[in-house]
Order: C-alpha cells, then sequence, then structure tokens
C-alpha cells in the first residue's frame, strides 16, 4: 500500500491589528528613482498580493501589542528569477515612540550579497530586524520595491514578532498567511472552521499520538500500516503537531519528543535520515533504511518548528533541518533526472531508481527547502517534479488529471507503471499512494498561487466532481487513470485530499461544502491511522491554517 520502502494566543505578544494602506500608486524616493525602480499600484501585506508586477514598490503595517526587546522577520518572495537587486525599507511607522534600532524611517536596506546585481534570484528567504519594541502599541511599515526589468516580486510577509520565549510565533487560528487570491474556503465562520479542526486534532492525538516506548520519545503510532511506527507516520505527526501550536498548549514538548525519536532512528545508509519502520518495541527493522516520503515531512516539521519556537532550546530545529534537506538531496534524489527516489536504499544501476512515488511530488516542501538552505538545486527539483506531474495528466491522464501510485522510465520516458513494481498489480493506477495527490498538489496551489500547481489541482478538482455528481460519498478507494473505478471501498484517505483541490476552483463552492461536511462530520477511526491522518491535514489546509515556512 502506502507504506514506506515497500510500498492560547501567543504568550509574548499578540497580533493586535493588521491595516493595508490604499491602492494608490505611491511614489519612489529619490533613491530608487535613481536606480530605475519604479512604483506601481500594489499593495504589500502579510499575505500574498493579488497580483504580480514587474518593478513594483508596496507597503504595508502591521501593529504589534505590549511586546518588548522582540525582533521582527520580513520575508520577500518572487514568482520568477529576474536580474537586478531588490530594496527593503523598513521603519517605525507612528509619529512617536520609534521602536526599531534605525536612527529614522525610511532606511534603506538593499540585498546585498545575497542579491548582487548580476545574479538570478526568486526568493529573499527573511529578514529579521532586531528591535527595541516598548510596551504599547507599536507599528512596524515595511516597503519593498524591485527594479524596471527585475523578478515578480509576489509577496513581502511581516511575521509574528519573537522574543525566545516558549509561545509558538505562528499559533494555530491565527491565518498570518492568507492563501492566493481568488482561493475558496469553505461556507462557514471562521472560528467554527478552525474549532472544526481542533475538534479533529485532539480525537487524532488521543488515537495515534503514544509514548508506548518510553525514552521521553512521543511516536505516530500506525496501527494498519506495515509496521507499527513508519516514517510517514512520524512526518505527520511532527508537521501536525508543530502547526496546531497554540492550540495545544503542549504542543513544543509532543513535538521534542518526537525529534528525540527520530534522531534515536537513523537510517543505516545516511545518519541524518530516519529509518523507515520500527516494530511495537520501537526498534528499527526491514532493513532500517529509508522512506522519502517520511524525511520530507520530517524536515518540513522542523522547519516549521524553526519558525514556531526558535532553535536555541534543547533542540536546534534548523539545523537538524538543514541536515535532513542536505541528506534528502544527497541520498534520496536521482542525480540525472532531479526525481526523487523511494529511499536512501536505491542507488544507480538498481531496478528501482528510474521509478518515483507520486505522493513524493510535494512541490511547496521543495520551496521551503530552498528557503532554508538557499540551495537553488531545490528550484530544479522543484520544476523537474511540476513538469512530470503537467506531463503525465496530459500524456495518460487527459481526462481526470490523476497520477499513477508509481511512474517508471524515469530515466527516458517518464509513464505509469505496468503492473505491480513496489506493492500491487495496481503500482501503474490511482491507488493507496497517489490518493495523497490532490491535496498534495491542492497544497502547493492554495499556499504559491503558482499557475501548474492550480491548472494540475483543477484538473483533477473537475473530474472528481464530475464523477461524484458532487456527493463525497461516492469516491471510492482506487481509479485507473481514464477514471474507471476498480474497488469499491471509502476510506478517508481517499475522500479528504479532494477538499483541497476544489478550493482551487470559482465554480466549486458547493462542492468544497459537501466535502468540508464529510470530513468535519467523520469521525477519526482509532484503527486508521492513514486515513486519519489524511484526514486531519487535508482540514488543516481547507480551514486556512496551513503555512509554508
Amino acid at each position: 500500500m502506502h507504506r514506506s520502502r515497500l510500498s492560547q494566543p501567543t504568550v509574548f505578544g499578540v497580533v493586535a491589528a493588521l491595516a493595508l494602506l490604499g491602492l494608490a500608486a505611491l511614489s519612489p524616493d529619490a533613491q530608487a528613482a535613481a536606480t530605475g525602480y519604479e512604483a506601481e499600484n500594489a499593495v504589500i501585506s502579510s499575505g500574498t498580493v493579488a497580483t504580480n508586477h514587474t518593478g513594483y514598490t508596496g507597503t504595508g503595517f502591521v501593529d504589534y501589542t505590549n511586546i518588548v526587546g522582540s525582533s521582527v522577520e520580513f520575508t520577500v518572495d518572487a514568482g520568477a528569477a529576474g536580474r537586478r537587486g531588490l530594496l527593503l525599507r523598513y521603519a517605525n511607522g507612528t509619529a512617536v515612540d520609534r521602536p526599531m534600532d534605525i536612527s529614522v524611517n525610511g532606511t534603506v536596506v538593499t540585498a546585498g550579497a545575497s542579491f548582487p546585481a548580476t545574479a538570478n534570484w526568486d526568493t529573499w528567504t527573511t529578514r529579521t530586524v532586531d528591535a527595541n519594541l516598548v510596551a504599547g502599541t507599536n507599528t512596524i511599515r515595511a516597503t519593498a520595491t524591485t527594479p524596471n526589468g527585475g523578478p515578480n516580486l509576489d509577496n513581502l510577509t511581516l511575521g509574528a514578532p519573537s522574543t525566545g520565549g516558549s509561545g509558538p510565533a505562528v499559533p494555530f487560528g491565527g491565518h498570518q498567511f492568507p492563501y492566493a487570491s481568488g482561493t475558496l474556503k469553505p461556507t462557514g465562520t471562521q472560528s467554527a472552521l478552525d474549532q472544526a479542526v481542533i475538534t479533529k486534532y485532539n480525537a487524532w492525538k488521543s488515537a495515534f499520538v503514544k509514548q508506548n516506548c518510553g525514552n521521553g520519545w512521543y511516536e505516530t503510532l500506525s496501527p494498519d500500516a506495515d509496521h507499527p511506527y513508519v516514517a510517514e507516520g512520524q512526518g505527520y505527526g511532527m508537521v501536525v503537531t508543530a502547526t496546531m501550536a497554540g492550540a495545544d498548549p503542549n504542543a513544543k514538548t509532543v513535538f521534542d519528543g518526537m525529534v528525540k525519536y527520530v534522531l534515536a532512528h537513523p537510517s543505516v545508509n545516511n545518519s541524518n535520515l530516519l529509518a523507515a519502520e520500527q516494530n511495537a518495541s520501537c526498534t528499527s527493522v526491514d532493513g532500517s533504511d529509508s522512506a522519502t516520503d517520511g524525511d520530507l515531512d520530517v524536515a518540513y516539521g522542523l522547519l516549521l518548528a524553526d519558525k514556531q519556537w526558535g532553535s536555541t532550546g534543547t533542540y536546534n530545529y534548523k539545523d537538524l533541518a538543514v541536515r535532513h534537506i542536505n541528506a534528502i538531496k544527497s541520498s534520496e534524489i536521482n542525480s540525472s533526472t532531479h526525481l526523487l527516489l523511494l529511499g536512501d536504499w536505491s542507488s544507480p544501476g538498481d531496478q528501482y531508481y528510474n521509478i518515483s512515488r507520486s505522493s513524493d511530488w510535494m512541490i511547496d516542501h521543495f520551496r521551503a527547502f530552498k528557503r532554508a538552505t538557499g540551495d537553488a538545486a531545490w528550484d530544479t527539483i522543484r520544476t523537474a517534479h511540476q513538469n512530470l506531474i503537467t506531463s503525465q495528466q496530459t500524456k495518460y491522464a487527459s481526462s481526470t488529471g490523476l497520477l499513477a501510485d508509481f511512474v517508471v522510465n524515469t530515466d527516458t520516458t517518464p509513464k505509469p507503471a505496468s503492473g505491480e513494481v513496489l506493492e500491487s498489480p495496481n503500482d501503474g493506477d490511482y491507488g493507496w499512494n497517489a490518493c495523497r495527490d490532490p491535496w498534495r498538489i491542492g497544497a502547493d496551489a492554495v499556499t504559491s498561487g503558482d499557475p501548474a500547481s492550480l491548472a494540475s489541482a483543477r484538473k483533477i478538482n473537475a473530474w472528481i466532481k464530475s464523477k461524484t455528481g458532487s456527493n463525497p460519498g461516492s469516491i471510492v478507494t482506487g481509479y485507473h487513470l481514464s477514471g474507471t473505478a476498480f474497488d469499491s471501498g471509502h476510506d478517508m484517505a481517499f475522500t479528504a485530499p479532494f477538499v483541497v483541490t476544489a478550493m482551487t476552483d470559482p465554480g466549486s463552492q458547493a462542492w468544497l461544502d459537501a466535502l468540508w461536511t464529510k470530513l468535519a462530520g467523520t469521525a477519526i477511526d482509532a484503527s486508521l491511522y492513514y486515513g486519519g491522518s489524511v484526514q486531519l491535514q487535508s482540514m488543516i489546509v481547507a480551514s486556512g491554517n496551513y503555512w509554508v515556512p
């Protein structure tokens, strides 16, 4: 099946208000004008700008209440590589009580060595501004400007302040990172959507998050997998726990216990990766090698934790994440095709080296890995997977958009597997691995607004909505790429992911609502960790609480 190898408000502050300036064009300052920077109508805020511009400026501001001695992170993303530099200005936006450690408003910060005028770039990860914020309300104002002929600047994010306290910087329900313009959300109040996720999370945690093996470990139990504990599950547990921080006051303790478990179970092939499977005694078995999907989520979870709690506590989350990311690149990427391998146990020349699992193609993870490491290889890897998704949909599933569990011949002419290559006779169909694809592709579509991800997600959504007559109860556990069902069962692992692709289509509100009602109304089955985990994570995305570190 889908199994690895064989298969409280913040304690340190509250974002009190977010206000956007009007859309009137903003005049660039003298320095910007002198370097050919152009002002256009745009607003930069804690979120995504509605349209991309080449060469524009915009301003956003955010108020922080009762924050003392904080720092603030600014994140700049560009949708396409471009040449020349970027200017970021940040300053106290209030007339009194200047909080910044800079002398005047309008101080200009250039991209410097990270963005030399002759270099291509597409992401400026963060710029942390040390501040002397005083008690009361303080406004930080930031503007970003790109030159004529420069890259498309997608957004400038003013992150929550961090004081090194134990509270999360991105508490669940804060909605600090709005989705791409045009993304739908289920009908209902935001508080009701959030509460539905919290309720589902508490049930999921009660069923699957355990301390069965002592040693201070927290494990995600996988009763329906090949073994009681699998890397896939540990990855899910880390991503979910870091995301739910704020709703769960014990999240950091649980997360650290999961980190301890991961570090205690290294792969025999690369010690910076996680061994794929453990038995009931939490002893690694079945070769003690890795599974790519688990490693991707472990690294992603560590990046989330670094943003939530910083990396100065028991574990340096950022350092561990970067080590894990580099190990994935070294041991789980096909060096010729730039596509993901099944695990670190596959090597050049073996029969599996040119096989890839579609459920591993987590486009938003590749974006996060690039930001964390600055390694442009992750752009190459991301593009290779997006191109493969598009070509597979076009060539083999033009009417459905479905992807196969496994794609073979990735070094020559990639195509769906013909019969069993790893797990079942349906390895070339939309089965127990590929069922996650709508969630994974849709998550990138709604968070990045990327045209390729949007097109792929909308193709899948159009088919399943038509196939089922907009009835979520008609979704079954297996389809040929043509859209014909080969199984008649029902499982949340297949049903839940479609709620995410539904968000990408402006004409699918009723369909989205029907799916959300199905997910929210279906109890977590304590014997089905896989379906329950996919169900919960799909709801996190659909409720607007997913974000990319």
